[in-house]
């Protein structure tokens, strides 16, 4: 069982949360790295909405830096302003994530009678953690395993924690880790989120989220890990 005291609250970490997708990125017209493409993507429509753009399928300058903001913010590639599908999977899954809002845990699905638990909702790629009904930190986004590594579901128990780890497998360091599932663990990366395809079932996080992590959970806390991952 987890700890039953009541932590102190701590702010959430709601802000325009994505995540990563296992979506194969169809072939986009040859560019420069840093140019932007004039071509429409066969998701142009559905991005053009989401960026608040005029909706009309036709691929305009302002329509391309904006396509390429996005990308760049959320470490897509190639950032040519394409609107395929790994760019509209994110957005899709950005507008999924901001409907949750700050009550991650409305369909009631991560226990709430464990007292301090972190919760892992594969499907949406998000993360938080909650100490009865109440989030004390998140939710955050995470990147989880990839198809052939799925992060393994069901409820769990941090049962190690080491803060300098290097993976024995993949010779790759995995800070702040926290492990819940054999080899699966919380812990940062250096790599952006919505690096496609996913981790090699780990719940990868930001240094910051992981950091935080690191500060509320203690060996014996609960984990549950919950949904699927889209592409897997």
């Amino acid at each position: 069982m987890g700890d039953t005291r009541r932590r102190g609250v701590v702010a959430l970490g709601v802000t325009g949360l994505v995540a990563p997708l296992t979506l194969a990125l169809t072939t986009a017209p040859a560019q420069a790295a840093t140019s932007c493409t004039t071509q429409a993507g066969p998701y142009q429509k559905q991005a053009e909405k989401f960026l608040g753009r005029p909706v009309d399928g036709k691929q305009s300058a302002a329509d391309c830096r904006a396509i390429k903001a996005f990308q760049d913010t959320h470490g897509i590639t190639p950032d040519i302003g394409y609107a395929g599908p790994v760019t509209w999977g994110v957005m899709d899954l950005v507008s999924k994530q901001r409907a949750v809002g700050k009550n991650p845990n409305k369909d009631g699905a991560c226990p709430v009678n464990k007292g301090r638990i972190a919760c892992v909702n594969l499907t949406l790629q998000l993360s938080w953690i909650q100490d009865g009904k109440k989030v004390v930190y998140g939710p955050v986004p995470v990147r989880t395993g990839r198809k052939g590594y799925v992060t393994r579901t069901g409820l769990k128990k941090v049962y190690w924690r080491d803060l300098h780890h290097v993976s024995t497998v993949y010779n790759v360091p995995m800070p702040y880790s926290q492990f819940f599932d054999g080899g699966q663990a919380f812990h940062s990366v250096g790599l952006s989120m919505w690096n496609p395809p996913g981790s090699h079932g780990c719940v990868n996080m930001t240094t910051k989220d992981a950091q935080t992590y690191w500060s509320l959970l203690r060996t014996g806390d609960d984990v549950f890990v919950y949904g699927r991952k889209p592409g897997t």
